[in-house]
Parts: C-alpha cells; sequence; structure tokens
C-alpha cells in the first residue's frame, strides 16, 4: 500500500465536534469570537463600478485575483483564518475567432468613374445589375499591388429602381459618417467648444454657461470637379441663436491643401440663406458654377464671441449636377485577394441602409440613423433579421454579421458579430462569460485559493472499504466503518490509519487533481457519538498529505 510509511509521521487534522482545533492562526486567536465562514457570491453591478468597471466584467483572470480580494474585506469583515468563499464574476474572453479580419478590413468606396467602367451612367449600379460579379474587375483596376489573403469592404450604392433624370450629387457628406474624414482645426479659443459630433449631425457651439470667443474650422477632403459644370451646391442645417451673421461660414478654396495653414489659403465665401431656421433645414440649391472643372476644399467656419454664441448644425451637404437621381441602398460585400483574384468571402454579411429600415425608422430603432449604439443594441436585432433572412439554416451554421456602431466617446466606427443556428435560434457569440474563482483567508488578507469542499458519501465509505480490507492492520476498522459507514474514533482509526483512508478517497475522487489543489473533507465519526471532522489535504509531488505537513514540508 503506498504512502503509509512517512504518512506516520504527521497529522494535520482540523476536527468539528469532539476534538479540539490545534493548530488556529495567531490573529484568530486573539479574537474573542472568530468566525470561520464558507459563501458563495456573485458579483453586482454596484460590484463592477466600485472596481471602476464600467463594462461589467474582467479583462482577466489575474485582474479578477488582484481586484476581488478588496471587496470580499468589505463585505466579510469578521471572517478569520479558513474562511473561504467562492466568487462568481464576469470574464470579457473577446470576440469570434476571425471577426476583427472583417471589422479591420480595407475600405474601398466606388466612385462614379467605378459606376461607369461598369456600364453605368449614373452614381450607382442599376437595380438589375448583379453587384457581386462587377466589382472584382473594379478592385483589380484600383488597388495596387494586393497581397494574398488581404481582405477589402467594397461600399457601393444601388438603385432600389431605375433612376430618372434630374439633380445628382458628384460629392456629398453626411454626418456623423464623414465626420472622420474632415479635419478640424482650431484657430482660437477652448479646445472643447466648437465643433463637435452629435449622432445625426456636427454642431458648431461657442456656448457653455455663457458665450465664449472662439474660431474652429471643419474642412473637407480634396473634392474634384475637373471636367464637371453647371454645379449646384445644396446644405440640409439648423441655425440658431445668430446675432451677427459674419460668425457662420462656408468657404470655399482652390488653393488649401489638406494639413496646411488655413490662414495661408485664399478662401472665398459662398452666399447663402442665414435665416434662423430652428430646425434642421434641406436648403435651395445655391449656384456653385464658379467652381466648375476645380479641385477644392469645402470649410465650414465657426465663430463665436464673448457676447454672440450662435449654434449652427449641418447634417449634410452636397455638390450637384444635372445628370440622373433616384433613392439608393448603401451597401457593401467583402472580398478577398486569393491566387490572383479578388473573390466574395463566405459566411459574412455587411449591413445595406435598407436592412436596418427593416428594422424601424422610428426614434430608438436602428433604421433612424443607420446605425446600432448603446441604446440600440445589434443583439436585440440581428438574430430576428437573420431568421428572416436565412429562414432554412441549419443547426451550427454560422454567419460574421458586420455593421454601424455610434458611440458617444469614438463616433461612428465598425463592429461586428458572430452568429450561430443553435437549437434552432441564431445565436450571438458570448464575448463575456460568467466564471468562478475561490478565495480563502489566510494570515490576515483575501487570496486565491482552489480548495475544494467536499463532504463524504456512502460510496466514498465503501471505496475505502474495498481498498483496505486486505491490507495488515486494517482488519478490524475496515470491520468497522463497512458495519456503521464512519469512522470509529474511539481508538479503531488512529489518525494515521484515517489518513490513508482518505488519501485512497482522493485518488477515486480526483484522480487528476493538479499540483497544489487542495481538498477539505468532511468525515462523519464516532468520537463516541455521531459526530464530524474537516481535513485539510493537499496533492504534493504527487501524493495527499495533510496540510500541516505540507506546511512544514516546505517551510
Amino acid at each position: 500500500m503506498k504512502k503509509i510509511i512517512y504518512l506516520l509521521a504527521f497529522i494535520g487534522i482540523t476536527i468539528i465536534g469532539c476534538n479540539p482545533i490545534e493548530d488556529i492562526n495567531e490573529d484568530i486567536d486573539a479574537q474573542a469570537n472568530p468566525v470561520v465562514g464558507n459563501d458563495e457570491y456573485t458579483l453586482t453591478d454596484d460590484d463592477y463600478d466600485d472596481l471602476n468597471l464600467g463594462f461589467g466584467s474582467f479583462n482577466s483572470e489575474d485582474q479578477a485575483k488582484d481586484s476581488i480580494p478588496m471587496l470580499l474585506s468589505d463585505k466579510y469583515p469578521s471572517w478569520g483564518q479558513g474562511s473561504s468563499v467562492l466568487v462568481n464574476y464576469n470574464l470579457f474572453i473577446g470576440s469570434a475567432e476571425g471577426l476583427s479580419d472583417f471589422t479591420g478590413a480595407d475600405v474601398y468606396g466606388f466612385s462614379n468613374a467605378d459606376y461607369a467602367t461598369t456600364g453605368s451612367d449614373a452614381f450607382g449600379f442599376y437595380p438589375n445589375v448583379d453587384a457581386t460579379e462587377q466589382i472584382p474587375a473594379v478592385l483589380a483596376a484600383q488597388i495596387a499591388s494586393p497581397v494574398e489573403g488581404q481582405i477589402v469592404l467594397a461600399e457601393y450604392d444601388q438603385y432600389f429602381e431605375t433612376p430618372e433624370i434630374g439633380l445628382a450629387s458628384l460629392y456629398s457628406a453626411a454626418f456623423p459618417a464623414d465626420y472622420d474624414s474632415f479635419e478640424l482645426i482650431s484657430v482660437s479659443g477652448p479646445d472643447e467648444l466648437g465643433w463637435t459630433v452629435g449622432s445625426a449631425n456636427v454642431q458648431g457651439s461657442g456656448f457653455d454657461g455663457g458665450a465664449n470667443a472662439l474660431e474652429e474650422w471643419l474642412i473637407s477632403p480634396e473634392i474634384d470637379l475637373t471636367g464637371e459644370s453647371d454645379l449646384l451646391f445644396q446644405i440640409t442645417q439648423e441655425i440658431d441663436f445668430l446675432g451677427d451673421d459674419t460668425l457662420i461660414d462656408i468657404m470655399i478654396a482652390t488653393d488649401y491643401t489638406t494639413g496646411g495653414d488655413v490662414s495661408a489659403a485664399n478662401w472665398t465665401a459662398l452666399p447663402f440663406d442665414k435665416t434662423i431656421y430652428g430646425s434642421l433645414t434641406t436648403s435651395e440649391d445655391f449656384d456653385f458654377s464658379a467652381y466648375d472643372g476645380e479641385t477644392i476644399h469645402v470649410g465650414l467656419k465657426y465663430s463665436s464671441t464673448d457676447s454672440d454664441s450662435p449654434r449652427w448644425r449641418v447634417q449634410d451637404f452636397a455638390i450637384r449636377v444635372l445628370g440622373v437621381s433616384g433613392d439608393t441602398n448603401a451597401k457593401g460585400e467583402f472580398f478577398v485577394y486569393e491566387s490572383g483574384s479578388w473573390e466574395p468571402a463566405e459566411d459574412v454579411y455587411y449591413l445595406s441602409t435598407s436592412d436596418y429600415d427593416s428594422m424601424g425608422e422610428e426614434s430608438g430603432q436602428p433604421g433612424r440613423f443607420d446605425n446600432f449604439s448603446s441604446s440600440t443594441p445589434a443583439d436585440n436585432y440581428i438574430p430576428t433579421f437573420l431568421n428572416l433572412t436565412y429562414p432554412f439554416a441549419q443547426e451550427e451554421d454560422q454567419i460574421f454579421v458586420i455593421y454601424k456602431y455610434f458611440s458617444s466617446n469614438s463616433g461612428l466606427g465598425t463592429r461586428g458579430q458572430s452568429y450561430t443556428v443553435i437549437e434552432g435560434e441564431w445565436t450571438p457569440h458570448e464575448s463575456t462569460i460568467t466564471t468562478s474563482l475561490q478565495f480563502g483567508y489566510d494570515e490576515g488578507v483575501w487570496v486565491p485559493d482552489n480548495t475544494i469542499r467536499y463532504t463524504l458519501v456512502g460510496a466514498d465509505y465503501a471505496a475505502v472499504v474495498a481498498a483496505l480490507a486486505d491490507v495488515a492492520g486494517f482488519e478490524s476498522a475496515v470491520d468497522n466503518l463497512d458495519s456503521f459507514g464512519n469512522f470509529n474514533r474511539t481508538g479503531t482509526w488512529t489518525d494515521e490509519m484515517l489518513i490513508t483512508a482518505l488519501d485512497v478517497i482522493l485518488d477515486n475522487l480526483d484522480p487528476n487533481a493538479e499540483e497544489l489543489q487542495k481538498y477539505v473533507l468532511t468525515i462523519a465519526t464516532w468520537a463516541p457519538g455521531n459526530s464530524t471532522e474537516e481535513w485539510e489535504m493537499i496533492k504534493y509531488q504527487g501524493e495527499w498529505i495533510t496540510q500541516a505537513l505540507y506546511e512544514e514540508l516546505t517551510s
């Protein structure tokens, strides 16, 4: 029988019932009424807030091990040595594998010239055109030196119906979607005022409890109008509290360079109606023919004084020309460069504007601004959308859905989620799981502890009987255990013999236990009278020994 020789020399036991506790931490000895407790606790939203974890989860197990002890000290102030708490907490495990390949993909936006190369004389694909077939040729012509495995999101417009001849946009900017492509230049005044981005527009304001003097510009990327004529300009805006109408202007320059000195360029103000609108209003088409054939920048110049602080909201503006027009669906498809050609990516879907609209266009619904947000969570809508879009999906089918997401901190960006059919329903990937850590109170502090508390059952006693029945010196003790189902501690089962029995139980209970795995075993005894004892055991160098022996061997 293994492990019997050295066990006779060491005994480590904590007894509840008939025997006194022999080895107690000095700090607990000093307490009048020490408490040794055992509990299970699940962290609440308030707990995460107290730990400054606004997302309601830990980023790693190490972070949880470092942070949770301070909470336990507050919640269990009177508990002492030997106490333990199993803590359930949320752990962030991240997005599904491969998702970032799509959310971080290069983006290629189709131009009017691109549509022309596919045979379209409009500003988007016609309804009957298969865009998936047309896009690879454009990417091959426009993307120089692609690399194997490169992923590109091709963004394009497609008409719902055959367009009509009329006014069409050569260039358009909509906010907040295009905000990041504009250059923000603060000339004077507080940096936190001036142009700010909102959920449906950009806003210029110098008011912060009172008017503040400042000047700030929002300047477009370079706009190439070569070969164009009879141009028009249209803007959707709201103007409030404007006294001096020279404080806001739409400025045009043909000699400005992105990143250059705004004061060094020759800017010309575009005459436009500065009526105080009070709500977002689309203007008439202003004459813009002075810039026919030019390459320009458009600057939205906002100014404020110490006494006059207007508010100027801009939702969009466009440079237009007589041509084809019609309602379009803003779409996107992912392509992968493989073996010398661009191929459609599989099992990924990019939401279009019509997809958002199908989920509702009222306030608080995705179609309102064609994006999701914290108040309009994607997972509340996309599973239903997938059920309708893929009604014959099979169990374990998986797809990435990529979408626009607006954050008050970072503006409009691209996010995504993996969805899998589980029991007939499209189910989002769990980026956060609930898991557990056990903590023990040791020498005045809470520390991570792998101790498993276990109370022996009938099968455990039977396992001891089967294992030790034929071992010399155990015959009488085993017979007694077999008859009464407990360990007779009045002389039949000595400490040394009991340690051997617990070794049998643990090998049977947890044969693959990791090194330094701890157990607190509660056993039934006769002392005389029915009672219980708790034994602290640990696996050390492949063997089960008492905690007391381990501490002696490693001290």
